[in-house]
Order: C-alpha cells, then sequence, then structure tokens
C-alpha cells in the first residue's frame, strides 16, 4: 500500500473566506459527505464548519511553511518503507481543529478520537493528521504529526481497533517507536501510576465522558482526574 497527499488548504481558505450562513454548512456536509448522508467522501470532520476568521489566517501560517509539501515529503519517506503486498493508495488530508477560537471543538476529545476512532477513515482508505489552531507551525512539527498519523494507520492494517487501556497503549507504543525509536517512557514519573491503573482497568473496555454527563450516569472516576493533559475522566465499564 502508500499514502497520496490530497491537498486541501487552498480549497479550505477559499471556503472560510465565504460569510458563515446556512448555505456554507450546507456545502461543508456536501464536501464531507459527498450525495450520501452519513458517508464520508472527503475526511474534514477536524474543521469546524463555522469557524470565524481567524482559521484563515492559520492556514495561511501554513502555507507559508508550505505544510503539505512537508507532508508530501515525509509520505514518500513512509512510502519507501511501506509494504507493497496491499495494492491500496490511502489518500492523506491534513486537518486543522480550531481549539482557540471554535465553539465545538474541546482539544482533548477530539485530539483522542483522531487517533483512536479512525475505523471509518481506515475503511475507505483515509489519513487525516491533526493539527491546531493554538499552535506555532514548523517544519519538524508538520514532519513528526504527520509520521505519528500516518504510523498509527499502518498500525491498524494489521491490528483491530483498540478497546482496552492496553490495546490503547500498545498502539501509541507502536506509533512512538516507529516515529522516532523510542516511546520516553523511563524519564515519566508518572509511570508508576499508570502501571496501578493499567493493572486495575485491564481487560476493560475504555470510555471517555466530560465530568456533567459521568456524573449523570454515576460511572465510578478511576482516570487521570488531576492531569492537565486529561480533561476528559476515564471509566471502566
Amino acid at each position: 500500500m502508500k499514502f497520496q497527499l490530497r491537498p486541501i488548504l487552498s480549497e479550505m481558505k477559499e471556503f472560510y473566506l465565504k460569510p458563515i450562513s446556512k448555505s456554507r454548512f450546507e456545502e461543508y456536509l456536501s464536501k464531507l459527505q459527498g450525495g450520501t448522508k452519513g458517508d464520508l467522501k472527503l475526511p474534514i470532520s477536524g474543521f469546524n464548519p463555522m469557524a470565524k476568521s481567524h482559521i484563515i489566517g492559520k492556514i495561511e501560517e501554513l502555507e507559508k511553511i508550505q505544510a503539505e509539501l512537508i507532508i508530501e515529503q515525509t509520505i514518500e519517506e513512509i512510502n519507501s518503507n511501506a509494504n507493497d503486498s496491499q495494492l491500496a493508495t490511502f489518500q492523506v488530508v491534513l486537518n486543522l481543529a480550531d481549539d482557540f477560537g471554535g465553539g465545538w471543538t474541546n482539544h482533548y476529545s477530539t485530539d483522542f478520537e483522531s487517533k483512536f476512532k479512525i475505523n471509518a477513515l481506515v475503511v475507505r482508505h483515509f489519513c487525516a493528521p491533526y493539527f491546531w489552531t493554538s499552535e506555532n507551525y514548523t517544519e519538524q512539527l508538520v514532519r513528526l504529526r504527520t509520521k505519528e498519523y500516518l504510523n498509527r494507520t499502518l498500525y491498524w492494517l494489521d491490528n483491530s481497533k483498540p478497546k482496552t487501556l492496553e490495546n490503547h497503549l500498545e498502539q501509541e507504543i507502536f506509533v512512538a517507536m516507529k516515529t522516532t525509536g523510542e516511546t520516553s517512557l523511563e524519564s515519566n514519573s508518572r509511570i508508576p501510576f499508570i502501571d496501578n491503573f493499567s493493572i486495575e482497568c485491564q481487560g476493560s473496555v475504555i470510555y471517555t465522558y466530560p465530568p456533567p454527563k459521568a456524573n449523570l450516569i454515576s460511572y465510578p472516576v478511576i482516570g487521570l482526574i488531576d492531569n492537565k493533559h486529561f480533561q476528559n475522566e476515564t471509566f471502566k465499564y
């Protein structure tokens, strides 16, 4: 199989130059779904269709550093080591999620879904690296992020989708090793806590809910509640 860039930045900049309106939202749905409601024609779900004008500036920042050219170069590198026994071509489409000024995008839950809920993308031969309006973009960032998402797709081709905490960790360890050659676990002071948490949740299916919903359904909280990197709480069902 191989990856192939599907450019999107200029198309989305032109889209965002149009006034916020019902027709703009309907145009977004048409791009996303094609002519079939609920389908996925173009993987742009990370883009907020009603984002305000600041997102145009962020797209221009990505264009200034030639982000899509960097992605294309990174794809060529990954393709050179890819398994040619699979004939499929995966289209790679940059997504820009508005976690800075958007009202619909929670960075933490969106980031989780972009990494672990990608079955709809994989079965349609898509890969969608996510970038954020809150970020400062560099060539190094674009290259690293692209490798991570390409390697996640490769992992999904040979493994079932993650369900347990152990499955999630296995996926991200694979991605880290393939992307950088290391996991940085040795220097992490949270490892004893994570080890105990993993034992407690072994074999459990992981769900994430924002705190208000968690209170409503009365799930026991066993997550990384006080860790600044996790706004959502994790529960054992």
